[in-house]
């Protein structure tokens, strides 16, 4: 399996270079195929769940959203009254996050572009990831969730792919036939694997799984972690 570094440095390339343009699309109004609406649909879904876990007036905390790609869950997050820093490792998806964001908003959200730890500082109430924790393995993410968290008071809501049947044959097939155009490959995830790599890289605090989305070629699960100060 890939280092952190290399997986996201794929990532990058992949949402800045081959794939900007699909999700520029993907992520508006504008009319997409019978897949890519169902994906849209879940990715609509996902985001609502998310933002259900915390609460509807957010005035005068500060949010990470950490993954922000075109800036939807931002720009919710900020209507609500947080002030958010929204950072994406694609600089053309921040472009794009920074046009559509209403300007009433836009005095309430910091975009930045670069990896989620390195290019953000402070402390947060609250952080969320959707699908952008999704390409790596349970090592990586359990050490970004216990470093991340040291600067999160609350919440750290994330997502993750499942370990299902057919994701798992999904996931074969894109290690056999691999091109280099083809986007990062997923690594399913089991709750249970992800609970034990978090206690073997000594972080504390609870793992809670929160529900599973699935809109077609869309599945992924909503999990929340908080860290324990004592």
């Amino acid at each position: 399996m890939m280092s952190y570094a290399a997986t996201r440095d794929r990532v990058e390339d992949y949402f800045d270079r081959t794939a900007t343009k699909t999700w520029e699309r993907l992520t508006s109004d504008a009319p997409v195929s019978g897949v890519r609406a169902t994906v849209r649909a879940g990715r609509d879904e996902m985001r609502a769940l998310m933002l259900d876990q915390l609460p509807d007036d957010l005035t005068g905390t500060r949010i990470l959203d950490a993954g922000c790609g075109t800036g939807a869950m931002a720009v919710e997050l900020a209507q609500r009254g947080a002030d958010v820093v929204a950072v994406d490792i694609s600089p053309a998806l921040i472009e794009i996050a920074k046009e559509r964001a209403p300007a009433e908003l836009r005095r309430r959200i910091t975009w930045v572009s670069g990896d989620m730890l390195d290019k953000t500082a402070g402390r947060f109430d609250h952080a969320l990831a959707m699908d952008s924790l999704i390409y790596y393995g349970a090592n990586d993410i359990a050490a970004l969730l216990d470093k991340a968290s040291q600067r999160v008071d609350g919440k750290f809501i994330f997502t993750l792919a499942p370990r299902t049947k057919m994701l798992m044959l999904m996931w074969r097939v894109g290690k056999l036939f691999p091109r280099k155009d083809r986007s990062p490959t997923m690594v399913p995830h089991t709750t249970a694997g992800i609970a034990t790599a978090l206690r073997n890289s000594g972080a504390k605090g609870p793992l809670k799984e929160i529900r599973r989305v699935k809109s077609g070629f869309y599945i992924s699960t909503a999990f929340s972690y908080e860290r324990r100060t004592s």
